[in-house]
């Protein structure tokens, strides 16, 4: 059997740990998320580009921390979690989600 797809080289160097450490740090006072790169030089565009984002106040950040950890302690996040044998019938990979529940 052949594989159609040949194997991918790098473009480049792995980003370093600095790079990654400052990404997410950026990341988090800037209250965003990010993909995380693959290469050095993807990691210096998006540490440029979320240099470029204005910092999101520290109050605002402690504030929606606080009401995650909230909702997580009183369990108001459940609401899209799955009831297993009432929303689901099955196990693993036969698992399938029953008629009439959405």
């Amino acid at each position: 059997m052949t594989d159609h797809h040949p194997p991918t080289k790098p473009a480049g160097p792995p980003p370093t740990a600095l790079q990654q450490r400052y990404l997410r740090q950026l990341a988090l006072q800037r209250g965003v998320t990010f993909v995380v790169p693959k290469t050095r030089a993807e990691a210096s565009a998006a540490i440029a580009a979320l240099k470029r984002l204005r910092p999101e106040p520290v109050a605002d950040r402690r504030r929606e921390i606080r009401a995650v950890q909230y909702d997580m302690a009183v369990r108001r996040g459940d609401d899209a979690k799955v009831i297993e044998q009432v929303e689901t019938t099955g196990y693993g990979s036969s698992a399938t989600w029953k008629a009439g529940r959405r």
